[in-house]
């Protein structure tokens, strides 16, 4: 994945991520909230609660060859609750 950061904004948000499918390129098949040094995807909600498709959303570590996510809802009371950690195997 190339690096977009600057001095300023270290994390680069919402990168593309292209996919191709049957020979078929999709350019943006997937946006990637936040990707820090290329080892950690942050995926990032808002949400009254938690769907399981919010934790299929994370599968694009597998895609993106990422091994370690978070999956964080800032619509919570206290913000360590609305942390999930997603390890790819």
């Amino acid at each position: 994945m190339p690096r977009t950061d600057t001095p300023w904004h270290p994390f680069p948000p919402q990168l593309d991520l292209p996919l191709t499918y049957k020979g078929i390129n999709l350019d943006c098949a997937y946006r990637l909230d936040i990707v820090v040094d290329d080892l950690l995807l942050v995926e990032l909600k808002s949400v009254e609660r938690m769907e399981a498709v919010f934790e299929a959303q994370i599968t694009y570590l597998k895609l993106s060859g990422i091994w370690l996510g978070l999956l964080m809802n800032f619509n919570v009371p206290v913000l360590r609750d609305g942390i999930k950690r997603v390890v790819q195997d």
